[in-house]
């Protein structure tokens, strides 16, 4: 396990304390599990970010649906005659 040296402003400090303080686990602790969120944050925005480059760049090639098509589709959520995704234009 690696050792950072972080220098925190004061009211994070102190807010970090009484969380680790509530927990009964330690400030060491407490770090770890915020970064580990935030890391899993920051991939899951990314891959979202590289699907809406990739969305973009297939309408940039025409390959969309019709307005109509995706407008039926999304009625039929939730009925008992709910449909596929409806294809691209390909």
């Amino acid at each position: 396990m690696g050792v950072t040296t972080v220098r925190l402003q004061a009211e994070v400090e102190q807010q970090l304390e009484a969380i680790a303080s509530r927990l009964q686990r330690s400030k060491g602790w407490v770090i770890n599990e915020a970064l580990s969120e935030y890391i899993q944050k920051q991939a899951l925005e990314q891959a979202r970010w590289q699907q809406t480059l990739e969305a973009m760049a297939s309408a940039a090639q025409g390959k969309v649906a019709e307005a109509s098509d995706v407008h039926d589709w999304l009625s039929s959520w939730g009925t008992d005659n709910e449909q596929d995704a409806p294809e691209s234009g390909r």
